[in-house]
């Protein structure tokens, strides 16, 4: 008998690219099962609405089974003007039947763009960190977070703010600090990007988001250190690096501050999880 609730997830992790990559499945059959990939760092080139596109930070792609899927992560222009090959995402394969039914109640475009905060990339952290587990004795445990994170995306879909001119703005600001989290930048950056004054840009993101730019993309940095930290063989002083912080002493101590413990501390806790 088909469990009609089942909710599988397949094969899902963390990728951060230095170096180009391509792959893709193009013919008739496409890929095989569902695929949700998030974009959490730099920019990459998807196949979406019949071309290869832009991905950026903040982007998530939606395929079904037998869509065409393509990838390709070679260097890009960042907003610096620097040519760059950055890439970092979750992936997740998954299907079953309460996915389809999830699948068939609505419409929803191949790429949308959501937001880099805690709540949703927690989720695909969780998801990730029981499909690395060695031993699972509750593989059911990640098909449930598969359908909130199922759920939450459609509360975000609905949820999208109504565009008004100065959310536009606040919201480009917003996007261009997530994409260059990890290069170094200045507030008069930020403004000329959107065209405006830097005290007025930092009014309306502060307005709009209740904290301030440098607050923001500091807490941007982190979240790009924690995941390295955890999925990444990368040195901590590498993860400092490649996460945007002019030297380690000041990253261990934010990093300290934020999560209450040292990198190093955070990295054992966490792959101990994982056994």
């Amino acid at each position: 008998m088909i469990n009609v609730d089942s909710c599988q997830v397949y094969v899902a992790g963390f990728s951060f690219h230095k170096k180009p990559f391509y792959t893709s499945q193009l013919d008739v059959n496409g890929i095989n099962t569902y695929l949700m990939r998030f974009q959490t760092d730099g920019r990459c080139r998807a196949r979406y609405d019949g071309q290869l596109g832009l991905i950026e930070s903040g982007d998530l792609l939606l395929y079904s089974p037998s869509e065409p899927y393509e990838l390709k992560i070679d260097k890009e222009i960042n907003s610096l003007g620097e040519l760059t090959i950055e890439s970092g995402d979750y992936h997740i394969f998954f299907g079953g039947p309460w996915i389809d039914k999830w699948w068939n109640a609505q419409a929803r475009p191949t790429r949308m763009k959501l937001p880099l905060n805690e709540g949703f990339l927690i989720l695909f952290r969780q998801i990730a960190l029981e499909q690395r587990r060695m031993e699972n004795p509750y593989p059911e445990i990640s098909g449930y977070y598969m359908k909130i994170l199922c759920l939450e995306l459609d509360r975000q879909l609905k949820e999208q703010p109504t565009t008004t001119h100065k959310s536009y703005l606040a919201y480009q600001i917003k996007h261009y600090i997530e994409e260059n989290a990890s290069h170094m930048f200045k507030l008069d950056d930020v403004a000329s990007h959107v065209g405006i004054s830097v005290s007025r840009a930092v009014h309306l993101f502060k307005e709009t988001f209740d904290t301030s730019i440098m607050q923001y993309t500091i807490d941007v940095k982190l979240d790009m250190a924690r995941e390295r930290i955890i999925f990444s063989p990368m040195s901590l002083e590498n993860v400092a690096e490649t996460s945007g912080f002019a030297n380690y002493t000041y990253f261990y101590r934010v990093f300290r501050a934020r999560f209450g413990m040292s990198p190093k501390q955070f990295r054992i806790a966490n792959r101990e999880q994982l056994k």
